[in-house]
């Protein structure tokens, strides 16, 4: 057996060999009879900032971020991504692709994007030596195709645009194509509760499944996208299920939408997935934003604790998927149009071309470096009071058991796999990777 923990204000990987002793009361009984989702994989966002920020570096750091993020051997091994469809808010303004009131979309372009987020991808695919799995999220539509005339501030979809932003979902995938890369699937509205200072777009849930169903999928269908996925919702869990159901309870809207969204903002009520997996048992569930909010925050060990809990409980509720927030910031959290300003597992200090790791990235590594795409969840119940876990069975064969205390209170407990019974002392404050 392996382990890897990182411990109270620390950031490593240390590996010991733990001999087979008599186990405590406590326990994790590990079970590959019982499996559950198969896990899709683990990335970051490619935004504006970030590839900004990126691009700033010097050669010479821009090849150790993106081994940092994206080599299989000696980083995180990061094989999917997502981009935003116009701007959001963790770019320099609002922008779109077209010009003003042209409902042909015969200006559509996407140059902005080739100057600094589609280089990056492109050396994130030199390092990662396959393709990265693209998510594409709209956070506005152009202003003119809104109610209240604006990117920001929320406003609607005027219903006679419908067909215009269903047909400009198409021509992005399009010239991504182009650029050669590869779009795995789109949510349909970023965060469509939020009436947000920053790029945003009101939807209710009847108005989400109506645009799937009668606009967005169509369109989808019969252009040569037809295999890029839907996904809904791409906001918080705390009313996921109530704001599903709608969408996955009309058979024809549901025959168009693989999967949900979600970030974790608000709520940690990681029984919310469950309940929607057990109502919709065939959909996905796919984790696509989180950060630490309220800017930069350099060494911060409670960063990595909330990573860690929260995917913890996501995957232990049927999550398949998890992409974070911002690859990289500024020192100061940006850069951001609107000023929310937040922090990231990495922030470049573009001015004297260093970077900073931060614990967020090493809780990101306790799954992404050992939990390999095609893994399967399998059963691991505990009778411990308060140690978190989740385990999978990895296509060679591994089992991993990711495991994290965050309480002030060391402890031991023993991890039962057949007749292996091995017992760990698990420290205050830690986080820890097992494999079996």
């Amino acid at each position: 057996m392996k382990w890897y923990k990182t411990a109270l204000n620390r950031g490593f990987h240390k590996e010991i060999v733990i001999d087979n002793q008599t186990h405590s009361e406590f326990f994790i009984s590990v079970n590959t009879d019982k499996t559950f989702q198969k896990v899709l994989g683990f990335g970051g966002a490619f935004t504006e900032a970030a590839s900004i920020n990126f691009s700033k570096m010097s050669k010479k750091n821009q090849n150790e971020l993106i081994h940092l993020y994206f080599d299989k051997e000696k980083g995180l091994g990061y094989t999917l991504g997502r981009i935003a469809m116009n701007s959001c808010d963790f770019a320099l303004e609002n922008y779109t692709y077209v010009d003003d009131h042209d409902v042909s979309l015969n200006s559509f372009n996407i140059d902005r994007e080739k100057r600094w987020v589609i280089p990056m991808i492109h050396q994130a695919e030199n390092v990662a030596k396959e393709k990265i799995a693209l998510l594409v999220s709209p956070w506005s539509p152009p202003g003119w195709m809104k109610t209240n005339g604006q990117m920001n501030h929320g406003g609607q979809l005027k219903k006679e645009h419908y067909p215009t932003w269903a047909h400009y979902f198409v021509k992005f995938l399009d010239h991504i194509k182009q650029e050669d890369l590869n779009v795995f699937a789109v949510s349909v509205q970023n965060e469509p509760a939020a009436v947000q200072v920053w790029d945003s777009c009101i939807y209710s849930a009847e108005e989400e499944a109506d645009f799937v169903l009668n606009y967005l999928g169509p369109a989808l269908k019969a252009s040569k996208h037809a295999a890029t996925k839907i996904l809904v919702w791409d906001h918080n869990r705390d009313i996921i299920q109530e704001r599903v159901r709608p969408i996955l309870k009309d058979p024809k809207a549901k025959e168009f939408v693989w999967g949900v969204a979600f970030h974790w903002y608000v709520s940690e009520a990681f029984e919310n997935l469950s309940a929607v997996k057990e109502e919709f048992p065939d959909t996905h569930l796919i984790f696509t934003e989180g950060c630490i909010e309220g800017g930069v925050k350099l060494g911060e060990y409670a960063s990595g604790e909330r990573y860690m809990r929260n995917m913890i409980g996501d995957f232990a509720n049927h999550c398949e998927a998890y992409i974070e927030w911002n690859l990289m910031l500024d020192m100061q959290g940006g850069p951001n149009h609107v000023g929310n300003y937040c922090d990231a597992p990495i922030i470049c200090d573009t001015d004297n071309d260093e970077y900073h790791i931060n614990s967020s990235y090493h809780a990101m590594g306790h799954f992404s470096k050992h939990v390999i795409p095609g893994a399967l969840r399998i059963d691991s119940p505990t009778n411990h009071p308060f140690i978190k876990n989740v385990a999978f069975k990895n296509p060679n064969g591994e089992i991993v058991i990711i495991l994290q205390n965050e309480t002030n209170q060391e402890t031991t407990i023993t991890i039962k796999y057949g007749d292996l019974k091995t017992p760990l002392s698990i420290a205050p404050h830690s986080y820890s990777t097992l494999i079996i």
